[in-house]
C-alpha cells in the first residue's frame, strides 16, 4: 500500500466517544434519536454555514509526517549568530526529552489547584529564585510572554507605580541600545495609551524634562556592557522608576541590575535550553524590588501551608488576575510561558551556579578572540565592552561579509549598510570563528587579548546558592528529580480534566512530533527569508485555513497568547476608526459574563469599557445592550461577544446583536476562545463579526503546559486587514500599519506545527464531528448531572453548548458544601476539578470535549454522583460540613495511615469512595493549603518542598 492510499483513521483515535453503541447510550440519555438532531436544536440556525468546511481531506499520520518532513527541508539551518536577543543554546537531551517532549509536563493546565499541581509549582519556584538571584531583585514572578512584551509590561507598570508628583506624568526614555523589537512593542503600546515615549543615548545622561521611568538594556544590542550605577541613580534623583532588560547568562559575570538600584528587571530565559524556535514560545522573565510584587503582572509562586503544616505551593496573589480585576487589572497577560520557563529552570539546576558561569567565560572569551582577531585584521569596532555581540565597522561592504559568511553556513546581523554585528553562544565553536573571520577578510583567530570586562561591571555576589542548583548533577539525580516532581501533579496523560472554557484535550503524540526537529527548532526568527521558506509555507497554509473555518478574511498569528490576540484585534478596530477619522469612538460593550481578559485588552487598546448586563437566563440583557448602544452610538468603538457565551450557550439572536451595533458604527469582535463549539457549523466571520481572536492552545490542540504555550492568532474581515498586527523587527507600526504584538512576525511559530497537523489530520468532515461530539458529550455531562446539580443555563431545547454550569449555590446555602470544598473532593477520585467560581459564583464550569471516552465520561459522572450523596450526608447530619470528606479534602497517604484517624468517616470513604480506586490511586502529595495565609506571608524563593522534607 502507497503512503497516499493509506486511510485516516485519525479522527476516529481522536474522538473519544466513537462507537456507535456509545453514541447511542449518550443520546439516549440527552433524549435524541442522532446527533445531528442534537446540532440542529442547539445551533441556531441564523448562524449555521451552508457549506462544509473547503478543507483538503484528512491526512493519515504517515502522510502528515512526511509533510512536515518536506516542509522542514525547505528550511536551512545555519550557525545562528544574528543575536539580538535570541541565542543558540543546548538543550540538555535529559530536559528535552522528560520535559520539552514529555505529556506529563505539557499536557497540564495552569496550577490553579495547587494540591495537583506541585511538581510543576516547584519547577516554577526554581524558576523564579534562578532568577531573583540573577538579577538581584527579591521577587520574580513565573515568567511572562517574550522579552519585548516583558518591558512593555515594565513600563505600564512604572507609570502605575510612580508616585512622585512630579514624574508619574511625564515620558518614558528608552536607550537607544534597547532591542528594536522591544522599541516597537513599547512605542506600540504608548499609542493607543496616550503617553509619550523617548528613545536617547542613556550613556549620556537623561534628556531633559519630567521622566516616568527609563528602560537600559544590558548588555545592549550593540553589545555594549556599561556601568548603569550612575544613570540609574540620576534616575532616582528626578522620581523615575527605572528598568533593565538583562541576559541573564551575562549576569553570570555582570553585576545584576539590582545590585545597581534597578526597581525592576526584565528579560528573556531563551538561552537557558529553549530552542530558538523561529521566535518562540521563549519564556520571558520579570523580578521587581520590594514594595512592588503586588503590582507585578503575571503569575507567581508562593509557599504556604496545608491543613497539615507542612509547607506547600500554590500562585499567590491571584486577585490580579484578569477574570477577578477585569478592567482594573494590572496587566493584560492572561497566558505565561510554564513549559519552557520549566525547561529554562531545569536547565539551570542540570547546570548549576558554576556550569552557568562556565558558559557565560567561553561565550565571552569567544567573542573577545573573535574581537581580537578583526582588531588585528584593522576593522573598527563599535564599542570594546561587551560579553557575547561583537559590533564590526565594514563601511559600504557589510551585505559582501553576510553574504560571504551565508555562504559558509552562518547568519550574521545585518545593522546597516556598514556595519555587522556577530553574537556568541554556549555553541560557538573554534572551527565557528575561524569561518566567520574568512568572512570578514581577516586572518587566522588569534588568542583573545583584551577586551576584559572593566572592573566596576564584574559580579562580586553569588547566585544560585540553594541545594536544588547544587545537587542534581548526575543524569540519573536529574531524571529521578524530574521524575518525581511530575509524579505530584495531575495531567492530561492521566486524567479527563473537564475544565469548562478551557478545553482541555487530545494533544496527539504525531501532532507533537515535528516541534523539536532541528529544522524548525533552530531557526533564528530573523533569519534570511531565503532561508524559511518552509516555515512560511506552514505558517501560510494555516493562516489559509483558519481563514476558512472561521469565515474571515486575513489571519495573522503573531499573537501568542489569547489575550494578545484580543489586544491585537482591539487595535485593528481602533485603527479602523481612526483611518476613517472617527477618533471619538473609544467605548467597549463588554457583556458581564464576558472572559475577563477582554475588558482588559480594552483598556490596554485605549478603550472606555461599559458594561452590559446579563439578563436571568444567562443571555445579553436586551434591554440594557439597546441601551447602551444608543447612549454611546456616537462613540461606540466595538462591542465584545463570547461565542458560544461564557455560559455555555448559543445565544439565539447574535445576528440582531452585530446587525444593532454595526447600524450605530461600531465593529463587532467576536471572542474565538468557545470556537470549538462552532468548527464546522459556523463561522464568525460570516454571521456579524468583524474580527477574532482564536485559541490554538484549545481548539486546534496546541497543549497547555502548564499555563504557557498559548497561540491567539487573530482574523480579521478585509477592511480590518490594513490595521493587522506588523513586524516589530522592522518597526511597522507608523500610522496607517497595523501595531507590533509580540517581538517576532510570527509570535510562538514553534508551536504551529501542532495545530497545521491537527487540521491536517483531521481535514473539513473531521473537524466538524469533533464539534458535534464536543456539544453531545456536554450535553450528555448536563444530562446525566442536572437532577443532582442542576445546569444553570440551557439554550434551545434545553440544551447547551460545549460546556455547563453546575450550580452548587442552594446546596452551599443549605449544607455549607461549597463548590470549591466539590473540586477539592474530586482530587480524590483522581481528577481535576472543572472551572471554579467563572463566570458565575458558586458554580462549577464543565467541559468533557470531544477527545474523552464514555467511560471516561462516566467515571467523571460517578463521581460527582457519589459527592452528592457525601453532601446528602452532611444535610442528614450524619456529620457536620466541616468534620466530612469534603472539607477535609483532599486526602494524602499521610493522613490515612496516620495512627490517630479520629475522623467521622472511615479511611476508606476517605481516598476510595469508589472501588475502583484501589487499583489506580493518585495521591495528592499536600491536603489543602490555605492560600490567604500564603498571601499575607508572602514567600516566593525557598529551598524546594523536598528540601524540607528532609
Amino acid at each position: 500500500m502507497t503512503i497516499q492510499s493509506l486511510p485516516s483513521a485519525f479522527a476516529d483515535r481522536h474522538i473519544g466517544a466513537r462507537r456507535q453503541a456509545d453514541v447511542d447510550t449518550m443520546l439516549k440519555a440527552v433524549g435524541y434519536d442522532s446527533v445531528g438532531g442534537l446540532v440542529d436544536i442547539a445551533v441556531p440556525n441564523s448562524i449555521r454555514q451552508s457549506k462544509p468546511l473547503a478543507l483538503k481531506g484528512a491526512l493519515s499520520e504517515v502522510e502528515v509526517l512526511a509533510e512536515l518532513r518536506r516542509l522542514a527541508a525547505k528550511n536551512t539551518t545555519a550557525v545562528q549568530m544574528i543575536g539580538q536577543g535570541y541565542y543558540d543554546t543546548i538543550t540538555p537531551a535529559v530536559i528535552r526529552r522528560n520535559v520539552l517532549e514529555a505529556p506529563a509536563w505539557y499536557t497540564a493546565y495552569t496550577p490553579y489547584q495547587p494540591e495537583i499541581s506541585q511538581g510543576r509549582l516547584e519547577a516554577l519556584l526554581n524558576f523564579q529564585t534562578m532568577v531573583q538571584d540573577l538579577v538581584g531583585l527579591p521577587i520574580a514572578n513565573a515568567s511572562l510572554l517574550d522579552e519585548a512584551t516583558a518591558v512593555a509590561e515594565a513600563v505600564l507598570m512604572m507609570r502605575r507605580a510612580n508616585k512622585n508628583k512630579d514624574a508619574r506624568d511625564g515620558k518614558t526614555v528608552l536607550d537607544a541600545d534597547v532591542l528594536p523589537q522591544t522599541i516597537a512593542i513599547v512605542k506600540g503600546r504608548a499609542e493607543a495609551l496616550g503617553f509619550e515615549v523617548e528613545v536617547a543615548d542613556l550613556s549620556k545622561g537623561l534628556p531633559e524634562g519630567a521622566i516616568n521611568g527609563i528602560v537600559l538594556q544590558q548588555p545592549g544590542v550593540s553589545g555594549r556592557v556599561f556601568n548603569h550605577a550612575g544613570v540609574i541613580s540620576e534616575a532616582k534623583e528626578r522620581g523615575a522608576l527605572v528598568t533593565v532588560a538583562a541576559d541573564l547568562l551575562a549576569l553570570t559575570l555582570i553585576t545584576p541590575p539590582g545590585e545597581q538600584g534597578a526597581d525592576i528587571a526584565v528579560g528573556s530565559t531563551q538561552r537557558f535550553g529553549v530552542p530558538l524556535f523561529f521566535g518562540g514560545p521563549h519564556a520571558a522573565y520579570m523580578a521587581v524590588a520590594k514594595g512592588l510584587e503586588r503590582s507585578m503582572p503575571g503569575r507567581l509562586v508562593g509557599v504556604s501551608k496545608d491543613d497539615a503544616g507542612l509547607p506547600a505551593y500554590r500562585l499567590a496573589l491571584q486577585t490580579r488576575e484578569q477574570h477577578i480585576r477585569r478592567e482594573k487589572a494590572t496587566s493584560n497577560i492572561c497566558t505565561a510561558q510554564a513549559l519552557l520557563a520549566i525547561v529554562s529552570s531545569f536547565y539551570a539546576v542540570y547546570h548549576g551556579p558554576d556550569g552557568l558561569k562556565a558558559i557565560a567565560e567561553r561565550v565571552h572569551n569567544n567573542a573577545r578572540a573573535l574581537a581580537t582577531t578583526l582588531k588585528v585584521a584593522g576593522r573598527e569596532l563599535a564599542t570594546e565592552t561587551f560579553f557575547d555581540t561583537v559590533t564590526v565597522s565594514v563601511p559600504g561592504k557589510a551585505a559582501k561579509v553576510i553574504t560571504a559568511a551565508e555562504a559558509r553556513g552562518i547568519n550574521l546581523r545585518f545593522i546597516d549598510t556598514d556595519t555587522i554585528g556577530v553574537s556568541t553562544d554556549e555553541t560557538t565553536t573554534p572551527e565557528i570563528l575561524s569561518a566567520i573571520a574568512v568572512a570578514f577578510g581577516a586572518g587566522p583567530v588569534v588568542d583573545a587579548k583584551g577586551f576584559d570586562l572593566p572592573s566596576e561591571v564584574l559580579r562580586t555576589s553569588e547566585f544560585m546558592q540553594h541545594p536544588v542548583f547544587n545537587t542534581h548533577r548526575s543524569e540519573t539525580q536529574l531524571l529521578r528529580y524530574i521524575r518525581r516532581l511530575s509524579d505530584r501533579d495531575l495531567a492530561l496523560d492521566r486524567t479527563m480534566i473537564p475544565l469548562g472554557s478551557c478545553t482541555m484535550k487530545l494533544n496527539a503524540t504525531a501532532e507533537m512530533e515535528a516541534i523539536s526537529w532541528p529544522e524548525f527548532a533552530s531557526i533564528h526568527p530573523f533569519a534570511p527569508d531565503s532561508q524559511t521558506k518552509g516555515w512560511r509555507e506552514l505558517i501560510s497554509g494555516l493562516e489559509a485555513d483558519l481563514a476558512e473555518i472561521t469565515g474571515y478574511d486575513q489571519v495573522s498569528l503573531q499573537p501568542n497568547a489569547g489575550s494578545q490576540g484580543e489586544l491585537a484585534g482591539l487595535l485593528a478596530i481602533r485603527g479602523y476608526h481612526r483611518a476613517n477619522g472617527d477618533t471619538q469612538r473609544d467605548v467597549c460593550l463588554i457583556p458581564a459574563s464576558a472572559h475577563g481578559t477582554n475588558a482588559a485588552s480594552a483598556v490596554l487598546a485605549g478603550m472606555k469599557v461599559v458594561v452590559v448586563a446579563t439578563a436571568a437566563d444567562g443571555t445579553i440583557d436586551h434591554e440594557d445592550l439597546y441601551a447602551k448602544i444608543e447612549a454611546n452610538k456616537d462613540v461606540l468603538s466595538a462591542i465584545m461577544i463570547t461565542y458560544p457565551s461564557t455560559h455555555g450557550v448559543y445565544d439565539a439572536d447574535v445576528t440582531e446583536i452585530c446587525e444593532a451595533v454595526h447600524a450605530a458604527g461600531g465593529q463587532v469582535y467576536v471572542d474565538g476562545a468557545n470556537l470549538n463549539a462552532l468548527v464546522g457549523l459556523a463561522q464568525p466571520g460570516k454571521f456579524g463579526g468583524d474580527v477574532s481572536h482564536l485559541n490554538l492552545h484549545k481548539t486546534f490542540c496546541i497543549p497547555h503546559g502548564g499555563g504557557g504555550p498559548g497561540v491567539g492568532p487573530v482574523a480579521a474581515k478585509a477592511h480590518l486587514a490594513p490595521f493587522m498586527p506588523g513586524d516589530a523587527n522592522k518597526a511597522a507600526h507608523e500610522e496607517g500599519h497595523g501595531v507590533a504584538i509580540s517581538a517576532s512576525n510570527f509570535g510562538s511559530a514553534g508551536v504551529l506545527p501542532i495545530s497545521w497537523a491537527y487540521v491536517k489530520l483531521m481535514g473539513g468532515e473531521g473537524l466538524t464531528e469533533a464539534t458535534k461530539s464536543a456539544l453531545l458529550a456536554a450535553n450528555y455531562v448536563a444530562s446525566r448531572l442536572n437532577e443532582y446539580f442542576p445546569v444553570l443555563y440551557t439554550g434551545e431545547g434545553g440544551l447547551v453548548a460545549h460546556e455547563c454550569i453546575l450550580d452548587l449555590r442552594e446546596l452551599t446555602a443549605r449544607t455549607g458544601v461549597t463548590a470549591e470544598d466539590v473540586a477539592k473532593r474530586l482530587i480524590d477520585f483522581g481528577f481535576h476539578a472543572p472551572t471554579l467560581a467563572f463566570p458565575v459564583a458558586g458554580t462549577l464550569m464543565v467541559e468533557p470535549t470531544e477527545s474523552e471516552d464514555l467511560a471516561e465520561i462516566d467515571r467523571f459522572i460517578e463521581a460527582m454522583i457519589t459527592i452528592r450523596k457525601e453532601i446528602d450526608q452532611v444535610a442528614n447530619g450524619d456529620f457536620t460540613v466541616q468534620d466530612s470528606p469534603l472539607r477535609n479534602a483532599p486526602h494524602t497517604a499521610s493522613a490515612v495511615v496516620n495512627s490517630e484517624w479520629t475522623r467521622q468517616y472511615s479511611r476508606e470513604q476517605a481516598v476510595f469512595p469508589v472501588h475502583h480506586l484501589k487499583q489506580d490511586k493518585y495521591f495528592p502529595p499536600v491536603g489543602r493549603i490555605d492560600g490567604a495565609g500564603g498571601d499575607r506571608n508572602l514567600i516566593c524563593s525557598c529551598p524546594p518542598l523536598s528540601e524540607f522534607e528532609n
